[in-house]
């Protein structure tokens, strides 16, 4: 886990106008910024950015977060992702994480040089293909405009052996341009171009970064597709070529489709279907299902509909059960065995192709058809194989409504109970997965005083560091939120902004409120003084609920205990004292 002090700390650092500003035009509107919403389509400015609060909500859809947030959602980083982007941005080196897709291996100091040779390749091989015939004519008579080649910003890799020594020069040689995966070096340290005689496909993160290309031959030759090797940049099984590209319209209509060529998603994108990406020679993996799953939530895989195609789905349907949830889907898409995503657009058309999406098969539905053709539900053999079989499968699913209608379902299928299908799968009730911070264990309903004194600390976190705040902190209960908060602005070097002190309880309860308030911060401004007086009569009236409920203590205890009397007396000489708690006025 990357430590909260270091996201508090930059988060502080970090400007949300220049992080926001760099993807959506703003202008200044009062104390705030507004500009259209990246998040859905509409005519006049909904979406708010805040400098003070570092903060943005679109009071058309409701989006709404801190920086980190922005760029989860608008360029579908992962969380650890988007807190590298940041920390990069203002010079910070992120504390190291390890495991799953938190370890990065791509943040060495030469990767920005890599990137640089790569993007020197890339404008070689666009001009190049204005001056070639042969490949302007290739992708014309495959139904491609000056348009959509612009837009994925193909190439052309002339037929030679050396052709970027032109480009690099004495850097042609240089071990940095092997690293890139932009030329091999063969027998007798004789080095040459990877790419030769083909239409090149230039492959981006989801930052928009090149990190390496395909290659497509023209006319006869082997092999038809050539992507770059593995490199400290490019990972076959976590790039999906065309996402970047692919961002916005996948965002507009609601899902991705995941294919298998870069022509079928170039041939598609031509059509006016732009929300389709493609694997990269190799089968679906979790990390391509995790890249999508933030993008949208609706993920159809689409496939040749022979013995080959069906495994490559079933491979993709294998890695996106740990990824379901009862808000998002993942559909299957079976083409005729003559055709092809391209070949059937271009012959049919949008409308039939997307009808064709519409019909997609549900993942409970390819799930349950392939387990039971492995079985004969006729015998009682075949319905406990079947139960046999569904076991690691159901394990995995993380969705609790789609995993119970799988569990009904089965049940059916083999005669049995929904709880008896449970117990033979030794289904566990699951866990939440949400990422938050340790919060004490017994936890009361929040209350309104809570609420009100959550919004005064999102205005001012420095109202935590007031001595009347820890003289009195035994008036606060202990299970009350409000103490987290308190002890979390505490225990930051300075007080955190409002977005990271939100960020800090992402995935608890305390989080809406939070949130709730930086969006009333952005209608209404408080003036401080006003926003202190508040808190010091919040403080004063949870001061008064504690003296109530001690009496009501003492009283009970008066007639056995002594010193009960004795604090019961003190408690009525305190409530006349005005000077017990500033109000801050």
């Amino acid at each position: 886990m990357i430590p909260q002090t270091f996201i508090a700390d930059l988060l502080n650092r970090i400007d949300i106008v220049d992080v926001v500003g760099g993807h959506v035009p703003l202008k200044k509107g009062g104390a705030n910024l507004m500009g259209l919403c990246p998040f859905h389509n509409e005519k006049s400015p909904s979406f708010t950015v805040s400098p003070t609060k570092q903060f943005y909500h679109c009071f058309g859809c409701g989006a709404h977060g801190s920086a980190i947030g922005f760029l989860m959602e608008h360029a579908g980083l992962s969380y650890v992702e988007a807190i590298r982007d940041l920390a990069q941005s203002v010079g910070l080196a992120v504390p190291e994480v390890r495991g799953g897709e938190d370890h990065l291996r791509r943040d060495g100091p030469d990767a920005a040089a890599l990137v640089a040779l790569l993007d020197k390749a890339n404008s070689f091989y666009r001009d190049r293909l204005k001056t070639e015939p042969v490949a302007i004519d290739y992708l014309k008579g495959r139904g491609l405009s000056g348009t959509v080649a612009k837009h994925f910003g193909l190439g052309f890799a002339p037929d030679e052996w050396n052709a970027l020594e032109a480009v690099y020069g004495d850097d042609y040689l240089g071990k940095p341009l092997a690293e890139t995966g932009l030329v091999i070096d063969g027998e007798k340290g004789r080095r040459y171009d990877r790419f030769r005689g083909r239409v090149t496909f230039p492959i981006r993160n989801t930052r928009g970064q090149l990190v390496g290309f395909g290659g497509r031959v023209i006319g006869a030759g082997e092999p038809k597709y050539l992507n770059s090797p593995e490199t400290p940049l490019f990972e076959k099984g976590r790039e999906l070529y065309g996402l970047f590209e692919a961002r916005q319209a996948i965002r507009e209509a609601g899902r991705a489709l995941v294919v298998e060529g870069y022509m079928d998603v170039v041939a598609l994108a031509q059509h006016g279907v732009g929300y389709a990406v493609a694997t990269l020679g190799t089968a679906c993996t979790p990390a391509h299902v995790q890249k999508l799953a933030r993008q949208t939530t609706h993920v159809i895989f689409c496939f040749d509909g022979d013995s080959a195609g069906r495994r490559a789905a079933w491979r993709a349907l294998e890695n996106s059960l740990a990824l379901t949830s009862d808000d998002r889907r993942f559909s299957f898409l079976f083409l005729p065995a003559e055709h092809d995503p391209d070949s059937y657009i271009r012959e049919f058309g949008r409308d039939a192709f997307v009808q064709l999406e519409n019909g997609a098969m549900p993942m409970s539905r390819f799930l349950l058809d392939h387990l039971r053709l492995e079985v004969d539900l006729d015998t009682a053999e075949g319905r406990a194989g079947l139960v046999s079989a569904a076991k690691p499968h159901l394990q995995r699913v993380t969705a609790p409504g789609l995993r119970l209608g799988l569990v009904k379902a089965i049940g059916e299928l083999v005669d049995m109970t929904p709880s008896e299908v449970e117990r033979l799968c030794e289904l566990k009730a699951q866990a939440s997965v949400l990422r938050s911070a340790p919060r004490r264990a017994a936890r009361a309903a929040i209350t309104p005083l809570d609420e009100h004194l959550l919004r005064l600390l999102v205005r001012d976190g420095s109202l935590a560091l007031l001595p009347e705040v820890a003289d009195h902190r035994y008036a606060i209960p202990q299970d009350s939120p409000v103490l987290d908060v308190i002890d979390a602005i505490c225990a930051a070097p300075v007080p955190p902004r409002a977005a990271a002190l939100a960020e800090a309880f992402v995935g608890t309860a305390v989080e809406p409120l939070l949130r709730r308030a930086l969006v009333e911060e952005l209608e209404f401004d408080k003036d401080s003084e006003i926003v202190r007086a508040e808190f010091g009569h919040a403080l004063q009236t949870l001061l008064a609920q504690w003296r109530k409920r001690r009496k009501e203590e003492l009283i009970a205890r008066m007639a056995e205990d002594p010193t009960a009397r004795a604090e019961f007396a003190a408690l009525l000489a305190q409530e006349s004292d005005t000077r017990a708690l500033p109000t801050g006025a």
